[in-house]
């Protein structure tokens, strides 16, 4: 699937007008759009090369965002609440809805979200090929080392995290290996059905929808990994089940948000990753002339 063809897919979650405006985008902008932004009262925009531009110029309503909603939930919102007590929908072919508004609260937790004020669907790309920027230089002797790939929102940790998971899977650049993902939010690998939308390679086990500490240790216990993956650590119990499996001899990939390494010595989440010494190499991503770049340092 190319990318145009992947923003294509995406935008039939949308209500009718919003989707045929984003459709009014020509090919060569719909390969670049990474976001579409919708706010209730403002028209939607097309998040290229880091940029909005708007689409269309009738304001985005609110019975359109509810209607997004519906769409996204196959109508059947209670079967998602998971998802969105997290503030997203995740949809076929792993695209992303984030969903911002108003919370309803239970027990001191969100319980829903109602009244929805915003939305971003993020395009979901595969973007094979990524990983061979940086696999030789992450895995010495030929078997990849652990590995933390570390950046902003919207610089393609998921999609390189996707593409190393693909090659090591299929032993592109490195030895073939077991691999294990816990996929919490079903971007990375997309199952559809059970099978993946997204190549993630022949010798990859997946578990999606549950929390990720919960799902790597389904998968340490279940699945005989050779290497852990996960996406976005955000979580001190996500540290603790990195932890414990480190101490099971599986090599660990995950990705995390931050600019730096500094940036991740300042913060008390990742500290115990960074003292413990779980990551052996540290890949940073920037946005250089409109294109990502890629940085490996090690930390060990």
């Amino acid at each position: 699937m190319t990318a145009a063809d992947s923003f294509v897919q995406a935008v039939q979650v949308l209500p009718r007008r919003l989707r045929e405006a984003a459709l009014s985008l020509p090919e060569g902008d719909r390969a670049l759009a990474e976001e579409l932004r919708l706010r209730a009262g403002w028209p939607m925009t097309a998040l290229i090369d880091g940029e909005e531009h708007p689409l269309g110029g009738v304001p985005v309503g609110q019975g359109e965002l509810e209607q997004l909603v519906e769409i996204a939930s196959c109508a059947s919102l209670h079967a998602v609440m998971f998802q969105v007590r997290q503030g997203y929908l995740t949809v076929e072919g792993g695209h992303r809805v984030g969903l911002c508004g108003t919370a309803a609260m239970r027990d001191g937790e969100i319980h829903s979200l109602r009244c929805v004020s915003s939305a971003d669907l993020r395009v979901a790309r595969q973007m094979k090929g990524s990983a061979g920027a940086v696999l030789d230089r992450l895995c010495p002797g030929g078997r990849l080392a652990d590995t933390l790939i570390l950046a902003p929102p919207g610089l393609g940790k998921t999609t390189l995290l996707r593409d190393i998971v693909r090659a090591v899977s299929e032993g592109e650049g490195c030895a073939p290996l077991r691999v294990s993902l816990a996929d919490e939010r079903g971007e990375v690998a997309a199952l559809y059905n059970g099978l993946p939308q997204l190549e993630v390679g022949r010798r990859t086990d997946v578990a999606e929808g549950c929390p990720k500490a919960q799902g790597l240790m389904l998968l340490l216990r279940a699945m005989n990994p050779q290497v852990l993956a996960a996406d976005e650590i955000t979580a001190p119990e996500d540290v603790r089940a990195l932890e414990t499996a480190a101490g099971c001899g599986v090599t660990l990939l995950a990705t995390a948000h931050g600019e730096s390494r500094a940036d991740l010595e300042r913060r008390p989440l990742y500290r115990p990753v960074l003292e413990g010494g779980l990551f052996r190499f540290l890949v940073g991503i920037r946005r250089k002339g409109g294109k990502r770049v890629y940085t490996v340092e090690e930390l060990r």
